[in-house]
């Protein structure tokens, strides 16, 4: 097969894709071609600062220097060898992720849909075998709003019912209660209950953020009900809520996390559930396991996100600028606005109309952003930003928002 041309127009490539590919994703109809820092440009040579950022997969920033270094050198030397033989970055990586989380162990994976179900799959394990849940009987707390991914069991857990239709029969199992209804977590935690799976911030639900105290409430009424609490922070975790964690700022420390996305650095899928040795050692040879998952390559590149997060102080920029660019969002008082929340450089702008209509208006004033949740515009620029990305960011939303509304 001879290669295709190495540059397509926009439509040319739209069309192949349009053509080529299962049309799961509506995507904004700009074609990328490269991408530094918080710039990405596309086909036409235009240049676009960066809003969405894979969903906080690049909070490092497109092609990190250090990270694309780390990459290039282990994949000179070793990329897979899976986990039937020991490599000699997974130990480095596993000791520097008990460092910065302060976690004893981890179990490694690749995507965070991946992390999410290892984690299922351990809180019914210990269901079953430290709180004495009859066999198959265990059940999980979820919230509405939550997204956990796109495979069949974490869509069992979805109250989207898009994300559930016609891929029954699904997993049985959760027991779904609004989110922030710290009432309705007391009603459903029952003996049965192995765990509360949450998300600190909803980020694909809207970046919904629960009412103040509940994390705490929640936490206490799991201890007290002898359930595990299960933090889904694949996108809220590694500095974009403005802490190292999100639950960081509720003084929570989960009993299980699943993290990911920003832990691959943007060169690399990497996903890990982190937890004590007495839960992860619940797991044996043979119960759990990735071809991929702690593969040397994603283990350098993951070694090399890590640091980038805390010699670049990530996430105490995306306090301080998340603040900031909140704060001048919440000031602009358009009509169409209904509300402005956010935690870090996680945040929503809820609009009258659908989202996408703003989505789409930015684009004119060189900024990427998208909708979720039809009326939520979610602003999730790389942590790397800079005070003048703040001001051409609430400029652009300003601007964006009159010509929508004449």
């Amino acid at each position: 097969m001879a290669p295709l041309a190495s540059r397509l127009t926009a439509a040319q490539s739209i069309a192949l894709e349009t053509e080529f590919g299962s049309p799961t994703y509506a995507p904004l109809d700009v074609v990328l071609t490269s991408g530094h820092g918080v710039w990405v440009e596309a086909i036409d040579g235009k240049r676009y600062l960066d809003c969405v950022s894979a969903y906080s997969a690049l909070n490092q920033g497109h092609v990190h220097p250090r990270i694309l270094a780390a990459l290039i050198a282990q994949a000179q030397r070793l990329t897979l060898t899976s986990r039937a033989v020991r490599n000699d970055q997974l130990p480095l990586f596993l000791r520097d992720l008990a460092i910065y989380s302060g976690y004893e162990m981890s179990l490694l994976m690749n995507t965070g849909a991946e992390a999410v179900e290892t984690a299922v799959k351990l809180a019914r394990r210990w269901g079953y075998r430290r709180k004495g849940i009859a066999r198959d009987r265990a059940r999980i707390v979820v919230c509405v709003g939550n997204f956990h991914g796109r495979t069949t069991t974490a869509v069992s857990a979805s109250s989207v019912e898009q994300y559930r239709a016609d891929f029954g029969p699904l997993t049985p199992g959760f027991d779904i209660i609004p989110f922030g209804d710290i009432q309705a977590l007391r009603a459903a935690l029952t003996d049965e209950t192995c765990a509360l799976l949450i998300e600190p911030v909803q980020g694909e639900g809207g970046v919904n953020i629960p009412p103040a105290g509940f994390l705490q409430a929640a936490f206490a009424l799991c201890r007290e009900r002898n359930a595990l609490f299960i933090a889904d922070e694949v996108q809220t975790g590694f500095g974009r809520c403005g802490a190292r964690f999100a639950l960081d700022r509720e003084g929570i420390t989960p009993d299980v996390m699943a993290v990911g996305k920003a832990l691959g650095g943007g060169f690399y899928p990497v996903s890990a559930v982190l937890a004590s040795r007495e839960l992860l050692t619940l797991f044996a040879p043979g119960d759990h396991g990735s071809t991929f998952g702690g593969n040397p390559l994603g283990c350098a590149v993951a070694r090399e996100a890590l640091a980038v997060i805390v010699d670049e102080k990530l996430a105490q920029r995306a306090e301080t600028l998340g603040t900031e660019l909140t704060r001048r969002l919440q000031g602009i008082r358009h009509p169409l606005v209904r509300e402005v929340r956010g935690r870090g450089l996680l945040i929503g702008i809820e609009l009258s109309v659908k989202a996408n209509t703003l989505a789409t208006a930015l684009l004119a004033e060189g900024i990427l952003a998208k909708d979720t949740q039809d009326y939520v515009l979610r602003i999730a620029p790389p942590l790397i930003l800079e005070r003048e990305h703040v001001d051409m960011i609430v400029a652009a939303v300003a601007k964006a928002l009159d010509a929508i509304s004449q």
